[in-house]
């Protein structure tokens, strides 16, 4: 990597070639592409806009989280969870699993550096990534130049809040449930949770254990399925009937073991959408809910499902049957998206939501060496798989380059020896 400056503005402004790809993102996607590429030998440049790898899980969760799925589908490539991990680890020890990964393949990325831009120079055939470096009271700008990029800042990178009519006049406490971290300061509180997704039902069952009293907002229907089936996990099951089954056959046994298990769902307010759960989630990314308890509180109407919201005044939520709630702090786990529309200046990879347009698994590659990693909606596994393609792939040409070199050194030396 080689560094051009002007002599007269050093500390404002930077010209960087990298000779290697750049990753833009450290979270689980960016240090598997990293430690992926490290194992080809092929240099490559790390940039996070936060002061820590994995920012999502380290400071935008919320305390009890666990992974959903079992460690064997969560563990990045040719690095195993450690054999003493529980099977649904803590947010804790993921986030120490990630620094051990980056520790072990000697990922160092770029802290503090916010990319503005990231277009691809037709000219000359290379990628000009522009970006905002701060350094305590220092800022200064560098351009990064490289032949491949890769985007891996995922599809959560930020919050998602919805414009609801009147949620400027309330006066009590309004968050998004990134910076929700215990219902421990809610107890006593009636609190509105807007969403019933995974976050959603999570956060009520916590203000439920710290006491609070949670009211969930449904307005979309959704599935939920157990965690476990006998012991083994949902996710897991699914896997091994995909095998030998098709898919609409392995929804509907999941929905019929799902109700022997749950109940019926929609006698607590939580209608099923039409769809089956995995036909969901394979063609519009919408995860089940896994029920970690959430449903037994709902049955004990420890947490009330309401409708959606019409609007909220100063004290008060009225809902769209007409009900009106008083409730002192509101909690919106409304999701997550994608921010790569705001710096990227490409349009035919990625479409306007911040997603490929090639769904999985072609979604991982587009044109003139651009690549994107954690956006197959599946999860680490999908960040995983592709981190592995798109290291093989760049692994491919830069070998070729190398070879390409190597041959024309010495019919060089040969021209010099002529004179």
């Amino acid at each position: 990597m080689f560094t051009f400056s002007d002599q007269n503005d050093f500390l404002d402004r930077r010209c960087v070639w990298v000779n290697g790809p750049v990753v833009v993102g450290a979270g689980p996607s960016g240090l598997a592409v990293g430690a992926c590429l490290k194992e080809q030998g092929i240099p490559f440049v790390v940039l996070e806009r936060a002061d820590c790898i994995a920012s999502l899980w380290q400071k935008r969760t919320y305390d009890r989280l666990k992974l959903h799925l079992p460690k064997q589908f969560c563990q990045l490539p040719n690095f195993p969870f450690p054999q003493h991990f529980p099977e649904y680890p803590t947010k804790k020890q993921f986030i120490d699993y990630l620094e051990s990964y980056a520790r072990h393949f000697d990922i160092n990325p770029h802290f503090n550096e916010c990319v503005q831009t990231a277009k691809y120079d037709e000219a000359c055939q290379l990628w000009r990534i522009k970006t905002i470096s701060t350094c305590g009271a220092i800022c200064s700008e560098v351009e990064y130049i490289c032949q491949w990029l890769v985007v891996a800042t995922g599809e959560n990178a930020e919050r998602v809040v919805p414009d609801i009519e009147g949620l400027q006049e309330f006066e009590g406490e309004v968050i998004h449930a990134c910076e929700y971290k215990s219902g421990e300061k809610y107890s006593g509180k009636k609190v509105l949770v807007v969403g019933c997704g995974n976050s959603g039902m999570e956060v009520s069952l916590d203000l439920c254990n710290h006491n609070a009293k949670p009211s969930m907002v449904v307005r979309s229907s959704v599935h939920v399925l157990p965690r476990e089936i006998c012991g083994k996990s949902t996710f897991e099951l699914a896997m091994v009937m995909m095998r030998w089954l098709p898919l609409w056959l392995v929804d509907k046994l999941m929905l019929v073991l799902a109700w022997f298990i749950l109940g019926n769902t929609e006698s607590y307010g939580l209608k099923r959408p039409s769809i089956g759960p995995l036909e969901l989630k394979n063609t519009h990314g919408k995860t089940p809910v896994l029920d970690i308890g959430a449903l037994a509180k709902i049955r004990s109407r420890d947490i009330k499902v309401v409708p959606g919201i019409k609007r909220f005044s100063k004290g008060l939520v009225q809902l769209v049957d007409g009900e009106e709630l008083e409730i002192d702090s509101v909690v919106l786990a409304t999701g997550y998206c994608s921010n790569v529309p705001y710096w990227l200046q490409e349009t035919d990879f990625f479409s306007k939501n911040g997603l490929p347009r090639t769904q999985f698994p072609n979604g991982w590659k587009g044109n003139g060496g651009l690549y994107a990693v954690g956006f197959t909606r599946r999860g680490l596994s999908g960040a995983s798989s592709d981190a592995m393609r798109i290291a093989q792939d760049i692994s491919k040409v830069w070998k070729e380059d190398l070879n390409q070199k190597k041959q024309k050194v010495p019919t060089h030396r040969r021209c010099i020896s002529t004179f």
